[in-house]
């Protein structure tokens, strides 16, 4: 099994439109972020996406992944499921493709998609449209979604609760405020653990940078990877100041398992 962390960027990604800061205008690809997104692929060669961002075409290309089985999704916000057209592409191929989340995370995305999920909406002859096929997932649950053990993990975020995911011993967390103790117990002998970190000040909505690491303390991960980085942490002075086994995620990371 692997993981492809496709995108580790915040809402505004890095470079941020109109900034000339340090890290928008950096030469290091590190610290090219794009919004966040994952792959897992299973050793059959099934493969997870993990949320639709709108660079999810652009970051497909460069990782080389030309297919996928099921998609999962965090939550409704806009910088994780606005790409979500371009599975026109893999339903195309394949027909209709699983696509899994929360009971309300389905409904916002039927709400704010009527086109894709309404079956009385279809498309001019000549064009398409994605053929998806929801599924809800309950908290905590295990699933099978293309052959791997799939727990969501609820998280809060702000006035949401969002899933984060364990995929067999890859753990993926991005838009917590906070991680429950019974998530850190459904997450601990991961072998990796992808999380999000903020700002140094805390942040109504997501996790601090100390407040992620003191997380990833806790689950014992080999390896945490933070994600949903801003343009205020350049990846080596943030990766300079981290303990071991902690360091920052950038686009295109892989990790094997």
């Amino acid at each position: 099994m692997r993981a492809v962390v496709l995108g580790t960027g915040t809402s505004f990604g890095v470079p941020v439109v109109g900034c000339d800061c340090a890290v928008c205008t950096s030469e290091d690809p590190r610290d090219r972020r794009t919004r966040v997104a994952a792959v897992v692929e299973a050793d059959d060669g099934r493969r997870i996406l993990i949320d639709t961002p709108p660079e999810i075409r652009l970051q497909l290309l460069a990782a080389g992944i030309g297919g996928v089985d099921a998609v999962l999704f965090t939550h409704e916000h806009a910088d994780h499921v606005h790409g979500i057209d371009d599975l026109r592409v893999f339903s195309a191929r394949r027909g209709s493709l699983p696509v899994l989340g929360s009971v309300a995370t389905l409904a916002q995305l039927a709400a704010r998609f009527p086109y894709i999920f309404d079956d009385r909406i279809r498309p001019q002859p000549g064009t398409s449209k994605p053929l998806l096929a929801p599924a809800a997932l309950e908290p905590l649950v295990e699933v099978y979604v293309a052959g791997l053990p799939v727990v969501p993990l609820p998280v809060p975020h702000g006035d949401l609760t969002v899933f984060g995911y364990r995929i067999g011993p890859f753990g993926y967390i991005t838009d917590a405020k906070r991680v429950p103790d019974p998530v850190i117990e459904r997450l601990r002998g991961v072998r990796a653990l992808v999380l999000n970190a903020l700002f140094d000040r805390p942040h109504p909505t997501h996790l601090s940078i100390d407040e992620a690491v003191a997380v990833a303390a806790a689950v014992g991960a080999e390896r945490t990877l933070l994600t949903h980085l801003t343009h205020r942490h350049a990846h080596a002075a943030l990766a300079a100041r981290l303990p071991p086994g902690v360091e920052p995620a950038y686009d295109g990371v892989t990790l094997s398992f």
